[in-house]
């Protein structure tokens, strides 16, 4: 009898310093320093910085940030706010750490028993598609083979822009690959509330990537004829085979984000209109873009030169749009601004209230122009006119513009007025065939004529969304044209890339030179033409 009152309290002594050292255990456990997190949330921090409202930005993509100033749709007049210089030196290489969340996340997903395809994994292949397409195509050559290594290789080597384009193309076609499967299994895992663009819906998710990689192969447009990437052939399988790549139907299938009232506002508001309201005009590129084509766009994103306009009743004619030259001294567009010389933004769409209008990331209608330009290059066959009509269509849409009617209605503030809410509307008379059939907007039968008719248009109906994509068509067409002068900086020249990260010259210094070399670039600067445009 001893001898088991003896085994009891070994056992029970042993289970107490059990217990006491997983309350010892728990209480080294820091909640504020966590080393596991759920997939969904990763997956949330990391579509916020794809919106370009997290740590990488690519310069700013949101709206009204800067890229769209350096794709010369607004201007700011008054340096306390802001200029108009591309400013690309030392590019952010932030986006890695988006990628390495990216890979986080799937590890995540694993641990907690996702099969090998599973939702976090496959937006995860968009995510890689995004960051590397538009880092390759602000810099050139990036890292990427080598990159996210951490510890294992701080250094990596750079990709040739080929072989990342290559990259990015496979990474699509697998992610459809795997969303197809998912939707073929009706799988439900996805966190709708972590998924600030489509909430969760996965055949949304599939339109994208196959709409985003015809963006990609329309990019590469000047490649061609490069038998490794073999172009035409890749947009002609997503076009012929819409069942297997479907792409976006309309602008619900937009990838969009939406802003909030409360924790993200839209950058224009109620609460900064009277600190900049005039602090911002727009760019003589957009206007002119739109008024030489008595295109009524104008009259919804613009207002009009009031100082043009004098006594006229009438303020709503193209003749008073005025856009500032993006090349001009601020001291000038301050000046002539402040005199009312130019085109302020239009202040009741876009100061009213904390929501503002969604920022369009990839949309409908540019899939709409990149199919007419695919069509009108030779790529697959279409009607490329009637896709050409649908984007021009769709886009005024957006803006309320019913092409069906023969009328809509603007607000102008004007002068004199500083409240919002002393907007005074204005009809607009409008027929969509009398636009359609200038002959500077009706699709040329000459495809090189159609191809700038697609591209322009395109512009105008990138305002304020669509990140770059403005600026990279202009590199890749030359249309439009782009102003320059002292205000853009670069000695009066729109730079071609950004240059590359301060950093990599001393952390990375040997891959660095060796990039330089592989691309034969005379310097690190902004004017060197990168192999996608050669």
């Amino acid at each position: 009898m001893k001898l088991f009152k003896n085994i009891a309290i070994v056992v029970i002594g042993g289970l107490l310093l059990a217990s006491c050292s997983k309350k010892i255990e728990s209480l080294q456990v820091d909640p504020n320093n966590p080393t596991s997190v759920p997939p969904e949330l990763i997956l949330g921090n990391i579509l916020t910085s794809v919106a370009g409202h997290g740590s990488a930005s690519l310069g700013g993509v949101s709206s009204w940030n800067n890229a769209h100033l350096w794709n010369q749709y607004y201007c700011y007049n008054y340096d306390y706010y802001g200029n108009n210089i591309y400013s690309w030196t030392n590019f952010s290489y932030s986006p890695y750490l988006v990628l390495k969340n990216e890979i986080q996340m799937e590890k995540e997903a694993a641990s907690r028993g996702a099969a090998s395809v599973n939702p976090y994994e496959a937006i995860g292949k968009f995510v890689k598609a995004y960051y590397y397409y538009n880092m390759t195509s602000l810099l050139g050559d990036v890292p990427q083979a080598d990159a996210l290594q951490g510890s294992n290789n701080p250094t990596p080597t750079y990709t040739s822009q080929l072989k990342v384009f290559s990259y990015v193309l496979n990474v699509l076609d697998s992610a459809n690959s795997d969303f197809a499967t998912l939707i073929a299994k009706n799988d439900q895992t996805l966190a709708a509330g972590q998924d600030p663009f489509y909430s969760g819906n996965l055949t949304k998710w599939q339109k994208l990537v196959n709409s985003y990689k015809l963006r990609i192969l329309i990019a590469l447009s000047k490649k061609s004829a490069d038998a490794t990437l073999n172009v035409p052939a890749q947009f002609a399988k997503i076009v012929n085979s819409p069942a297997t790549y479907p792409v976006f139907t309309s602008q619900a299938d937009d990838f969009k984000y939406t802003y909030d009232a409360t924790y993200n506002t839209y950058p224009f508001n109620p609460n900064a209109f009277g600190s900049i309201g005039t602090r911002v005009n727009m760019a003589a590129t957009y206007v002119t873009a739109c008024t030489t084509t008595q295109d009524p766009r104008i009259f919804i994103t613009a207002e009009p030169a009031w100082s043009l306009v004098g006594n006229d009743p009438n303020p709503a004619q193209y003749q008073y749009f005025v856009g500032a030259s993006t090349g001009e001294p601020l001291s000038t567009m301050y000046g002539n601004a402040s005199a009312n010389k130019y085109s302020f933004i239009n202040r009741k769409r876009y100061w009213s209230n904390n929501i503002g209008e969604p920022d369009v990331l990839v949309g409908y209608r540019e899939l709409c122009f990149n199919l007419a330009e695919g069509i009108t290059r030779g790529w697959a066959s279409g009607n490329a006119e009637s896709w050409y009509k649908t984007g021009i269509n769709e886009s005024m849409k957006f803006y309320g513009i019913d092409t069906t009617k023969s009328s809509f209605t603007t607000y102008f503030l004007l002068p004199g007025n500083t409240s919002i809410a002393q907007a005074t509307p204005f009809t607009i008379n409008f027929n969509f065939n009398t636009y359609y059939t200038q002959p500077s907007v009706q699709l040329s039968t000459t495809s090189a004529t159609a191809i700038n008719q697609i591209v322009m248009q395109k512009y105008i109906a990138m305002f304020q969304n669509s990140g770059y994509e403005a600026y990279y068509n202009w590199r890749r067409t030359g249309v439009p044209a782009f102003q320059t002068g002292s205000g853009v900086g670069n000695n009066n020249t729109i730079p071609l890339r950004w240059s590359y990260p301060l950093s990599e010259q001393t952390q990375n210094t040997a891959n660095y030179k060796a990039a330089l070399s592989a691309q034969t670039y005379s310097a690190d600067d902004l004017n060197q033409t990168m192999w996608l445009l050669k």
